[in-house]
Order: C-alpha cells, then structure tokens, then sequence
C-alpha cells in the first residue's frame, strides 16, 4: 500500500501541495523556536555575574547557577516557548483540516478502490502513507530552513530587552529532531481521523456523479467535540476576580480549546450559521447566493475545513489582542488608584544627589525613595531572582496605597519581607512562614512574612524589605524613583517648577504624578503590542499561508463541477459571483465563531481584572480587530476566485463529456 500511496501523491500533487507548504511551515517555526531556545539555554553568562546557590528542599538537595546581573536571555526563551505552542496549536488544525480536506475530495476515488476489492484497513493504510510520506519531506524541508534562518533570528535578538547578550547557534541536532519528530506526529495525527474516514467510504461511492458528503457525523466526534466544549467552559468559569497571574494563561489557552470544540463540531455549527449569514445574501443576489449557500451547507466537512484556519487565527489572535488591550487599562487603573503621591521623580542610577536635593526643597513633606535591590528566592526545589524594594513603610503607605490583605506593615523591621498577593498565591505563602533567600552580596539568610499586599507591579515590586535591610545588602545602590507628598498648603505644581529647577543638571525628570501614570500606561500598552507581534506574527504568517493553501486546494479539485455549470448555461461571470459569495459565507461563518470566542473571553477578562478598580476606561482595539477580520476574508476570497478564474479560462463545456 505504501508503493500505491506514493503514487497517489504524485499522482495529486496539487492537491498535496498545500498540506506540504503548510506542514513545512509549521515544522520552520517550531524548528526555529526550538533552535534559537537552544541558544538561549546553551548560553551561562559571565561567571562573575552569577551566584551559586544551596537548594536544601530539592529532592534530591542540589545547587543552582543564577544570574544576578539580568543580561541572560530568559525573557526569550518564554516568548519563544510561547511562539512555539501557537504555531504548534495552529499547524495541528491546518493540517488535520488539510487532510480531511484531501480524503472528502477523493471520495470518488476511494469508491472506485472499495469496489476493486480493498478493504477498509487497506484504504486507512494508503492514507495513512500518503500523509507520511508528505510529512516526511515537509518536515525536513521545513528543518533545513530553519537551520537556515536560526543565525539570523539569534541576530536580530542578540541585545534586545528580551535577550541583551549576544547568543550563538547552539547544536542544532536536538532542537531540529525535536522540530522533525513533530512534524511527523502531527501529520499522522491530522490524516488519522482523515484515514479512519476514508475506510468508511462504501463502493456505492464511486457510481455517484456528485461528491455529496453524509448528512451526519460520527458520534465518537460530536462526544469529544462536546467534552472539549464542556472544559472550555470549565476553563472560562475560572476567569474571574481573585485568580491573579492565571487569568493571563487562561485567556491564551481557553480560545485554543474552544477553538478545538468548535471544529470538531463545525460540521454541525457551520450550516446554522451559514443559512442565517445567507438570508440577505440570498434576498440581494437570487441564484448565486442561493448556490453558494447550497455548496456550504451541503458540504459541511469541506466547508468546515475551509473555516478552520480562519477560525483558528481570528479567535486566537482577537482574544489575545483584545485581553492584552483591557489588562493595559487595568494596570493604567492600578498605577492611578495605587499613586497617591502628586509629584514623581525618575532618576539614573548611581545619582546620590538627587535624594539630597529632594528633601532640602522647601515644602517637600515627605520623600518616598525605595532602594532597588535582587533577592534569590531558595526555599523551593528552585532558585528564582526576584526584584525587591527596601522601603520605610510609615512613608511609603502614604505616598502609595500599599494595602496589606493580611498581617500588618509596620512590623516590616529587621529581618522580615512583605509580598504580593500574586507572588504569595503562586508559591502558596503564608504570613508568618519563613522565606530563604540569597542577596546580590551573597549572603544568605531567612525573611519572615509579615504581611501580603495587594500587588500593583508598576508600583511597586513582589517583594518589600525593611529600608536598613536594602542597605544593608545594597550599600551602592540609590533610589531611581521618588514619590513627593508636598507639604499642607502648598501647590503641588508650584512645588513640581522647584523640584525640577533644584534637580537641574542631575538627569533626574520632575513630572507630576497624572504625568508619570499615563507615561507608565503607554509603556505597559506599548511592550504588550511587542509582545503581540512577537508571539502572534509567526502563527498569523502561518496562517495567511494557511487560508490561502486551503481555499486553493478547494478551488482547483472543482475543475469538474465548473465545467458541468458551463455546461448547464452558467456563465463564467456567475460561476465567479457563486465562488465570491461562497467563500465570504465560509470566512464570515468563520469569523462569527471567532468573534464569539474573542467577545467572551475579553468581557471576562476585563472583569476579572477590574474587579477592585474604579472608573476603568475600555480601550477597544478596533483597527486592530477590524484588521485581522479584514486579512481573512480578503484572503478567502482571493484565494478562491484566483484559481477559478484559471479554470474558466482553460475549461470548455465540452470538456464535461471527457
């Protein structure tokens, strides 16, 4: 079977060209995700940046390397983790609706096998080998080119905020073993429920003149598809106030699996929604849009894997797009609520004037100026350098709404540590325990617990110290950023001209604190758009493929089915207007059920992070979400009429009798 199997795909190239283009570019993107982590793992840092650590609670008791300077390449390797689990997630849908695709268009041709005596197993298994062998050249094609690429992207990230050291290209053998192997697994996995379909396919099937599809689904995969549904909204009740840094996770992987439900189940979903999408569609145009609905709902497997591609990229990129848009509002809401302070000063480091001058200006009351300093967290089976501020908690909760959930800031003395709620939520502390910790000085030592705040991270760090304890460990380091509290009875902006013409010379910027919080909010707006393009232009690139490879592999197995429409007196013109109306029904049935999915996932997320906030303004990406609706259908319907036209330029009537 493998011998037919590969005459198969040689024999409907075109056909498997699009499941090969899309598989070799998935495995180019993983592969150099995981070659470029390769990088970033192979690469230690200086040794006399680092510090070695004891871990008494790991099983068994070890040590750790931690860098303390903050030039490592860590914020990388989670952004690539990230690229490489939606390009993963994305390559499995566009493959598995690839090969369903390839099955439902052949299903003629898998009649006429059944009816020269093969059997079920024998069709499962030529399919199965077809998609092997595509695999097996996609992904190594796809492997060399990111070999290829790997020295270019490590260029382009080498001092960066993400990684600002410069990374070699590691062994590359591991990485892009891992990148093939998945290929592999993910085209077996993609054509297995394709194969299991096609051994269902009777005889009966090869007399038939029209590939009419059956009416029903298997009942294995309306079960998965619902169990799939059934945890998503598992997964969505978890998005609500009081679930911290996980609401960020949730509101990536929760699309994903509706996302996955909704495929599963398209077969059912897409003809409901494609009668209500064609209602005027049909009122304004009569015949074609009569039979671009009829073509949708009557092949609801081709149409649904025509939709999955779009539906993938349109429900994950909005809803990231959209969450990231409301966090930045909740964390302008944050910064606002939690400043209370009038006037903010930035500084340089390693300006010790600056705190002089400060508290020598008449009318300054009182002076919040923390001491920046690194802290290695070792009570766990892991080290982890946190950020700390040594502060004096009498001033500094009154220039910033510091507020303890539970235990009390003022025992924050001596050889003690507060944290936030999200820190102490993620490591499952408690006030009172004892925390192990290792300085930047290398020393090392045990912070008792004494209070959990509610954190505001552009505010204020995870971790607070006792003032004398960050000078202590951090004799060099001085403040970076003061909040001013002026005195009773004098202006606020009066004292800002002061302050700014006393600091004059020292580098430090004088802004009032409305200033400084929206400068903070654009920043936050601004990396989670980098962020964005990061983690969202591989899979979106992908994905453009995708469609286009999809609706071209639907467009040119229609020769036939144009070329009787000629034949029954439909003009070329119509046969364009049918294919225009059918593939914009396919991509906005597509982009309902991704906007459902991104509206829901969005409105629970901005409640979620705005539940304790006050006057959150919604800030609504529309250009943005208009875009990414706007880039699928173009490509749709674009990749739909291309080849029709092509066809109808070279196809006669006449070729219906060959």
């Amino acid at each position: 079977m493998f011998f037919l199997s590969r005459q198969t795909v040689r024999r409907h190239l075109s056909l498997y060209a699009g499941s090969f283009v899309a598989l070799a570019v998935g495995v180019f993107l993983l592969g150099l995700a995981a070659t470029a982590t390769a990088a970033t793992i192979a690469y230690h840092g200086p040794a006399a940046d680092s510090i070695t650590v004891n871990l008494p609670n790991a099983d068994p008791p070890t040590t750790a390397r931690v860098l303390i300077s903050g030039e490592d390449a860590t914020g990388l390797q989670v952004v690539l983790s990230l690229v490489g689990v939606i390009s993963g997630f994305i390559t499995i849908f566009v493959i598995a609706s690839t090969f369903a695709f390839a099955v439902a268009s052949r299903r003629r041709e898998v009649g006429l096998i059944r009816l020269i005596g093969a059997t079920p197993k024998q069709v499962k298994r030529m399919v199965l080998g077809e998609a092997l062998v595509v695999a097996v050249a996609a992904s190594l094609a796809g492997a060399v080119l990111a070999q290829l690429a790997t020295p270019l992207l490590l260029a382009k990230a080498s001092y960066t905020d993400l990684a600002p050291v410069k990374l070699e290209p590691a062994n590359p053998w591991v990485p892009l073993s891992i990148a093939v192997g998945a290929g592999l697994i993910v085209a077996m996995l993609g054509a297995r429920s394709a194969a299991r379909r096609a051994g269902r396919i009777g005889a009966v099937d090869a007399l038939r003149e029209a590939a009419l599809e059956p009416p029903r689904i298997g009942p294995v995969r309306v079960v998965f598809g619902m169990l799939v549904l059934a945890g998503s909204i598992v997964m969505l009740t978890f998005i609500r106030p009081g679930a911290g840094e996980d609401v960020v996770a949730l509101a990536m992987f929760t699309p994903m699996f509706l996302v996955i439900a909704l495929t599963l189940l398209a077969p059912l979903v897409i003809p409901l929604i494609a009668r209500l999408w064609a209602l005027p569609l049909v009122a304004w145009t009569q015949v074609s849009g009569r039979l671009a609905r009829s073509n949708v709902v009557a092949a609801p497997r081709r149409s649904a894997s025509l939709a999955a591609p779009i539906l993938g990229i349109s429900a994950i990129a909005g809803s990231m797009v959209l969450s990231l848009s409301f966090a930045a509002d909740a964390s302008s809401a944050t910064i606002r609520d939690t400043v209370l302070a009038p006037i903010v000063v930035t500084a340089p480091e390693h300006a010790p004037t600056v705190g002089e001058r400060i508290l020598s200006t008449p009318g300054v009351a009182l002076v919040d100026g923390a001491i920046p300093l690194d802290l290695i967290r070792t009570d766990r089976d892991s080290a982890e350098l946190e950020g700390a501020e040594g502060i004096d908690p009498a001033i500094a909760t009154r220039t910033r709404a510091i507020k303890p959930v539970t235990g009390d800031l003022g025992k924050l003395t001596g050889k003690t540590v507060a944290m936030s709620k999200e820190a102490a939520g993620l490591g499952k502390y408690h006030v009172g325990e004892k925390l192990s910790v290792t300085f930047a000085d290398r020393t090392a030592g045990q912070l008792e617990i004494v209070a959990i705040f509610k954190g505001a991270m552009e505010v204020s760090p995870d971790f607070l110290v006792p003032l004398e304890l960050a000078r202590e460990h951090a004799p060099q380091a001085t403040p970076t950023r003061w909040f001013i509290q002026p005195t009773d009875g004098v202006d606020a902006a009066t004292l800002t001209q002061q302050l700014d013409e006393k600091l004059a010379g020292t580098g430090a910027d004088v802004v009032p604190a409305t200033e400084w919080e929206k400068a903070q909010g654009e920043g936050v707006r601004t990396s989670n758009q980098g962020g964005l393009i990061l983690l969202l232009g591989p899979a979106a690139l992908y994905s453009a493929i995708a469609i286009a490879n999809t609706l071209l592999m639907g467009s040119l197995q229609r020769r036939h089915e144009f070329v009787t429409s000629r034949l029954l007196g439909a003009t070329p013109a119509q046969i364009r207007r049918m294919v225009l109306w059918e593939s914009s029904l396919v991509g906005a049935v597509a982009l309902s059920l991704g906007t459902a999915i991104t509206v829901t996932v969005g409105l629970l997320i901005r409640r979620a992070m705005t539940a304790d906030l006050s006057d959150v303004p919604a800030t609504v990406p529309w250009v943005t979400l208009l875009g990414i609706g706007a880039v699928c259908l173009t490509l749709a319907v674009g990749a739909a009429l291309l080849p029709t036209a092509v066809i109808l330029r070279r196809s006669q009537p006449s070729a219906a009798v060959q």
